[in-house]
């Protein structure tokens, strides 16, 4: 079988991650987190109090920095590095979650993570999440799936994940960032959050995480014959 791209775009909490996680063990592709690289250059702009309107401070920063993953052999996971540093925790934050999507908006961070995201992906057989990789950064991508789910639902599921990472944050204040984002998400002038033309949609609301990993897995395979 062929190897190809599978870009998978759409609204926080859907179940991006963890789908996109299992389909790349299923299929023994690499998988790449394209928010968490998002979340790692917005970290390092809170904890280091950069001037987003500052242009030249904005690429010092870009240039300053190495955003890599970790194989984690513990728990066979792959956790984002910031200058070497493990930041999967901090960067899965409330504070980050309230800023990533005015960050992402910047030119200069956009082309910086899409121009590494490609790199990435150059040889294939990789899954890729995120808001725009089906649309900007695998164009081409042999297989396209945009996943949505209820907003309540997103908001519990992303609640979930906080409390399994010691965060207590209330249903509403979760619920506030997701819709808060989704706006911002879909607003932007660059690479906004929108359905490319040849993906699948996929409703997770009421799939449970089989139901979803499985109907990717059959979409890959006729893509991959």
């Amino acid at each position: 079988m062929k190897k190809i791209i599978i870009a998978i775009d759409g609204y926080s909490g859907c179940g991006k991650s963890t789908t996109a996680k299992a389909v790349a063990k299923a299929l023994r592709y690499t998988y790449l987190d394209s928010g968490a690289m998002y979340r790692a250059v917005t970290l390092y702009f809170l904890e280091n109090h950069i001037d987003t309107s500052e242009s030249e401070e904005i690429d010092q920063s870009l240039r300053e920095m190495e955003i890599e993953f970790r194989h984690n052999e513990a728990d066979g996971t792959q956790q984002v590095y910031l200058n070497g540093v493990n930041v999967e925790r901090e960067a899965r934050g409330m504070e980050v979650s309230a800023k990533v999507s005015e960050i992402s908006k910047i030119p200069q961070v956009r082309a910086a993570l899409v121009e590494k995201q490609r790199s990435l992906g150059s040889n294939k057989g990789i899954v890729m999440d995120g808001r725009d990789i089906g649309t900007v950064v695998f164009p081409d991508a042999e297989l396209k799936i945009f996943m949505k789910a209820d907003t309540l639902i997103r908001a519990e599921r992303r609640q979930r994940e906080l409390l399994e990472k010691g965060q207590r944050v209330s249903l509403d204040k979760v619920q506030e960032n997701l819709e808060s984002r989704d706006e911002q998400d879909s607003g932007r002038s660059i690479s906004p959050l929108k359905k490319a033309e040849d993906a699948v949609e996929l409703d997770t609301s009421y799939l449970d995480f089989n139901e979803q990993v499985l109907r990717i897995l059959e979409l890959a395979k006729e893509r991959m014959d």
